[in-house]
């Protein structure tokens, strides 16, 4: 007799067991923490893969940008995946190529290698918040998804506080040793094949030719603004047409273009769009800035980013506790508020010294557990049962990939801001890309609040 829980129908997520709910929770935490470990450690580490290759921002900003391109593409496969495969599958696949990858990026000699290596830890990474999602929204009911969420925001905010103290920790002997704490995550591949219910496959496809195109239009889109390379402008909207175009005529597409047509969800993608596509930017920058104005190494420039997430750790829960209570669009509204603030006070501080830098961190990273733990709900709650899969995938892909191009697009800011104004101090620069940053957040709160004037 097999082992787990018996197939349920999906549609009902209220008749699983508490105790089911109490031990998924935990493990999926689990495997999320080291997944966000792996991103934290090696955005403090950008520095010294720079030095060690020779990069330029914008060069070494693919070491993060090639990663999450790859992750948001792959949390959107594996969401879309999850409509006709059980969950238990998915995982395990992911958890297998999120180590392999990271198993070799610690040996590659070489940086194409390198990020090859990221880019196999990526495409199976990106299961990791798609399954998270994925159980969060099909075997708990709503009035329990904003704990969940808020349990996993703390989760990401926690690992993202410790991150860069390990990662400064660990590349303070060698940069390639962060390769290896992901690999604990092999440990949990036989409980959740335990734990998780045993489903048949359902009726369907994927459409690989859709999901490429997704992919390629978004890479050139990302080759034109990290590297100013003015070819991949054109190509990127070529390869958007032609991913209308196939949508359209598809029977079964990548992506379904009647969700767009669903304007509360659409407009919930702008607002993530905009709003994470900052956050990430400031993650990137932060390291750069701590290491140009201040001359820190790795070990100090990730004390000084501590104290950041580990309040948004502790707050998470209780973000997701009053979506619960208040309503989520409330707390994502609240979010958007203390990211615009954050912002602020890193472009008016930053050169005022490491304290100043360190408390607007607190603010962006509380601001940004925030709109993770309250978001996500808000979205789910604009979909149909059987478009969460589908629904939520693309949810990760509008995060992930705002994530991408807001990396990038600091990368290239913080380098053309200097000609085009003329200033003299590294400081200058930062302070201008971080009150751009406070602006598309702005309008992010004013998108979302037209959107949602109140909770429904």
């Amino acid at each position: 007799m097999k082992k787990g829980l018996p197939e349920r129908d999906l549609a009902e997520p209220a008749q699983y067991s508490e105790e089911f709910r109490r031990k998924i929770v935990p493990l999926i935490c689990a495997i999320v923490f080291f997944s966000v470990l792996n991103g934290t450690m090696f955005n403090v580490a950008v520095p010294d893969i720079a030095a060690d290759f020779a990069l330029s921002p914008a060069g070494v900003s693919w070491v993060m940008t090639g990663y999450i391109v790859v992750f948001a593409l792959a949390s959107a496969i594996y969401g879309k995946l999850a409509d006709l495969y059980p969950v238990r599958r998915l995982i395990t696949v992911g958890l297998l190529l999120f180590n392999i990858g990271a198993f070799l990026g610690f040996f590659v000699p070489w940086y194409p290698l390198l990020i090859a290596a990221r880019i196999l830890q990526a495409s199976g990474g990106g299961a990791i918040p798609a399954m998270g999602m994925i159980v969060a929204t099909r075997y708990f009911p709503p009035e329990l998804r904003g704990r969940v969420l808020g349990a996993l925001a703390s989760t990401v905010a926690f690992a993202a506080g410790v991150g860069p103290v390990v990662g400064g920790l660990l590349a303070a002997v060698h940069w390639r040793l962060l390769f290896l704490p992901s690999l604990l995550t092999l440990l949990a591949i036989p409980l959740f094949r335990r734990l998780l219910p045993f489903e048949e496959r359902r009726p369907g496809r994927l459409d690989m030719v859709g999901a490429l195109l997704v992919g390629g239009s978004v890479g050139f889109l990302l080759l034109f603004v990290a590297h100013r390379l003015l070819w991949g402008l054109p190509v990127a909207v070529l390869l958007f047409a032609v991913l209308a175009r196939h949508l359209r005529r598809s029977s079964a597409p990548f992506i379904p273009l009647e969700l767009f047509s669903n304007l509360p969800y659409r407009h919930a993608l702008l607002t993530a769009w905009l709003g994470v596509s900052t956050v990430f930017g400031m993650f990137f920058l932060v390291p750069l800035l701590l290491r140009h104005e201040y001359g820190l190494d790795t070990l100090h420039i990730g004390l000084v980013i501590f104290p950041g997430p580990m309040s948004a750790a502790i707050l998470g829960n209780v973000g997701g506790r009053l979506a619960d209570r208040r309503g989520s669009t409330v707390i994502v509204r609240a979010g958007l508020g203390l990211l615009i603030g954050g912002h602020l006070a890193l472009a008016l501080l930053s050169g005022a010294g490491v304290v100043a830098v360190s408390l607007g961190l607190i603010v962006c990273y509380v601001g940004f557990a925030f709109i993770q733990s309250s978001l996500a709900k808000t979205v789910a709650a604009t979909l149909a049962h059987k478009e969460t899969g589908v629904g939520m995938g693309v949810y990760n892909l509008t995060f992930f990939t705002a994530g991408a191009f807001g990396a990038a697009l600091a990368a290239f800011l913080i380098e053309f801001f200097p000609g085009l104004f003329a200033l003299s101090r590294v400081s200058d620069a930062y302070q201008g890309v971080f009150l751009f940053a406070a602006m598309g957040a702005g309008a992010a709160l004013i998108l979302f609040r037209a959107a949602f004037p109140k909770e429904p």
